[in-house]
């Protein structure tokens, strides 16, 4: 069953039978919203990109992105890039895979982000959405949808964080400006 997360909302990534999930997909989908022209409407292609941003007590260590498809430690990977969006199949465009079970231990938190590279806003967007999905089963845990647009280029969209002896995914959706990973380090930080 997906819970559909609000802004700041938290969900256990602890499995209903008492186990913890062992790999994770932070899924992201995403369509250009149609524009009116002198010759009806059309649409542009928008270039979003997918980020995680590796953090030991609030300072980044790692990060993995379309030019840097594996963490350090081989913990996460990115599924590659994808210049243009969805079709409005409801699929993901970009994926990050997390096996939770390698993740080093001083790692405490893992931000995904997105940022629009193409320098576009999220007015530009629509259907866009950051989804968790247990690797092993396929099961979609948790959905944010991004609402509303808006006049920024980016987005700190979730966290995965440690939480006892396990995982919990908190939904952030906390608009920024940038056009790469670098430039939200900042921000990412301070959502922290």
């Amino acid at each position: 069953m997906t819970v559909n997360l609000s802004k700041g909302q938290g969900i256990s990534l602890q499995k209903a039978d008492g186990g913890t999930l062992t790999a994770v997909r932070m899924g992201l989908g995403w369509q250009a919203a149609p524009r009116r022209g002198l010759f009806g409407s059309r649409t542009r292609e928008i270039d979003l990109d997918a980020s995680a941003l590796l953090f030991a007590d609030k300072q980044p260590v790692d990060v993995v992105f379309f030019q840097k498809l594996v963490s350090d430690d081989g913990s996460v990977r990115h599924t590659g890039d994808n210049r243009v969006g969805g079709a409005g199949q409801g699929g993901d465009d970009e994926a990050i895979l997390v096996d939770l079970q390698r993740v080093p231990v001083h790692i405490n938190e893992i931000a995904f982000t997105v940022n629009s590279f193409t320098g576009q806003t999220f007015g530009e967007v629509q259907n866009a959405f950051c989804r968790l999905v247990d690797e092993t089963t396929g099961q979609e845990l948790a959905r944010y949808t991004l609402d509303g647009g808006g006049q920024y280029t980016a987005q700190i969209m979730a966290k995965v964080h440690r939480s006892g002896n396990g995982w919990a995914m908190t939904a952030i959706g906390t608009p920024a400006n940038g056009r790469t990973f670098q430039d939200l380090v900042p921000a990412v930080q301070a959502s922290l």
